[in-house]
């Protein structure tokens, strides 16, 4: 089911994943996988000129949305909702990581932007994107929540290396205990039922769908990593 539901959601109709517009999509797949693999390690090293950077990626929306070529406007509309999700998650982790109840207030700060942005056709793309990244956000920090998690958050965020990676992977095993997989289970459950309830509803809907199945196949790759390479995770 994820695997067909991926499929369709990055390749519509079987089209080239390259193709404009059947690849935006894929690119925001590629974006969203961006906060856990770039600016997860650049938070740590400098803080503010990752959040910086979020200025650098709406003036290049900006710019492209301006464009006469559609795909180009497309473009740069993604760009302008990932720029929200950046900064969002650059002030979070740059200077608020060990407050975990303050992340999804502070990645939802563009909320009300993104909601008007929907009822606009020149920034729905953007909207669609920012509020998936958000909805995926708000299900993991749910699941961490409920699987007893959050306590882990902030000890490993404030331990030392070694006891930091020691704490991950005591967290994952956590995950693996019989009532916590069932638990889990349900998280996955409602990101695959909300990325194909708003597949079919244009390339939007394609839009969000891959941003949510990509944020489900970065969280099981941080578990993988938590269990197996702790250090590796970017969450230390």
């Amino acid at each position: 089911m994820a695997q067909s539901s991926l499929t369709k959601a990055l390749n519509p109709q079987g089209r080239s994943l390259f193709a404009v517009p059947s690849g935006l999509p894929l690119a925001a797949a590629l974006l969203a996988s961006l906060p856990v693999f770039l600016q997860a390690p650049w938070v740590r090293q400098s803080p503010f000129s990752a959040a910086l950077f979020s200025l650098v990626l709406l003036a290049l929306g900006l710019g492209l949305e301006r464009c006469g070529d559609a795909a180009r406007r497309d473009q740069g509309a993604l760009l302008v909702g990932f720029s929200g999700s950046w900064l969002g998650g650059a002030l979070f982790w740059g200077w608020f990581r060990c407050y975990p109840l303050l992340h999804l207030p502070i990645e939802a700060f563009a909320l009300p932007l993104a909601l008007g942005g929907l009822t606009m056709p020149r920034w729905r793309l953007a909207a669609s994107f920012y509020l998936a990244s958000l909805f995926g956000t708000a299900c993991t920090d749910a699941a961490i929540a409920s699987l007893g998690l959050m306590d882990f958050w902030p000890a490993a965020l404030r331990a030392p290396l070694p006891q930091a990676a020691e704490l991950l992977r005591q967290a994952g095993e956590t995950v693996l205990q019989p009532l916590n997989i069932v638990v889990l289970g349900n998280y996955v459950l409602v990101l695959l039922l909300a990325a194909r309830t708003v597949e079919p509803r244009g390339l939007a809907g394609r839009l969000a769908a891959a941003t949510l199945l990509i944020t489900l196949a970065v969280d099981g790759l941080f578990l993988l990593a938590a269990l197996l390479a702790p250090r590796l995770s970017g969450l230390i």
